[in-house]
């Protein structure tokens, strides 16, 4: 979001309008827009901030231990705010976690952020993560994770849940892909929702994953706030899987 001017004002209406519908969370970046996203997203929740659990993301190369505080300052100045809920580092870089870890408490330390955690980290990397003084602090981990992405399910969403740590799934309906899919179109309008609330509902029915779709329009917004009350039956589950079938071994981790 925050790319096209054009675009703007329905993207603020249908930030407003998620939080309207109680969903609270918003996850932003200094990467997205080159910063645009964020300034976005400080428009959009003024007067409203203590409604809103804000999420942000630094880039590996600015995860130093100074840096990171700095990179935080900037990300505070688009929203217009003074703490962020959570802080993530975008993807393993080159600068060592325990520095960047050092550098997260101290902003939680200075009340700059309550929370970090991590994005794009495989389970060796939150293996090391965890081996790093204060790694355990990690408050979940933002990954690529949606029907036709499923490799998180052969070890990292099950080493998630059993350290309490929830992942964040990003592209949960895989940049509307999905939502071409025919089998998926039918089987969504058998139990009469649309294919993308079906996507939602099952990336988040099995505990211990929060979907973060983008939604730049409010029909969309809507939509995904009525996805929350779909339960996914035994059934409907058995065939999502045969249309797209779960991991059967290790998978690299995917990015977008």
């Amino acid at each position: 979001m925050g790319g096209s001017r054009t675009d703007r004002a329905e993207e603020v209406r249908s930030l407003q309008r998620g939080i309207d519908l109680g969903m609270s969370l918003i996850d932003t970046a200094e990467m997205y827009g080159d910063g645009a996203a964020e300034d976005l997203v400080g428009e959009a929740i003024r007067g409203r901030r203590d409604d809103v659990f804000l999420v942000s993301k630094v880039y590996p190369h600015n995860a130093s231990f100074d840096g990171v505080r700095a990179a935080c300052e900037r990300s505070l100045r688009r929203l217009g705010t003074d703490r962020l809920e959570l802080y993530l580092l975008h993807w393993p870089g080159q600068v060592p976690l325990s520095e960047t870890v050092k550098g997260f408490e101290r902003l939680v330390e200075a009340g700059m952020i309550r929370q970090w955690g991590v994005s794009n980290f495989d389970p060796q990397d939150m293996r090391a993560l965890l081996d790093v003084p204060g790694g355990d602090a990690v408050a979940t981990n933002q990954v690529l994770y949606n029907l036709s992405c499923r490799g998180v399910e052969w070890d990292l969403l099950p080493e998630a849940r059993a350290a309490g740590c929830p992942l964040m799934a990003y592209s949960p309906i895989d940049q509307a892909r999905l939502l071409r899919d025919p089998e998926l179109a039918a089987l969504a309008q058998e139990v009469d929702v649309t294919p993308a609330q079906l996507a939602l509902a099952w990336v988040v029915d099995g505990g211990g994953v929060i979907a973060i779709p983008k939604a730049g329009r409010v029909e969309h917004v809507e939509q995904n706030a009525a996805a929350a009350e779909i339960r996914i039956s035994d059934e409907i589950r058995s065939r999502l899987d045969a249309i797209f079938p779960p991991p059967q071994g290790p998978t690299p981790l995917a990015m977008i």
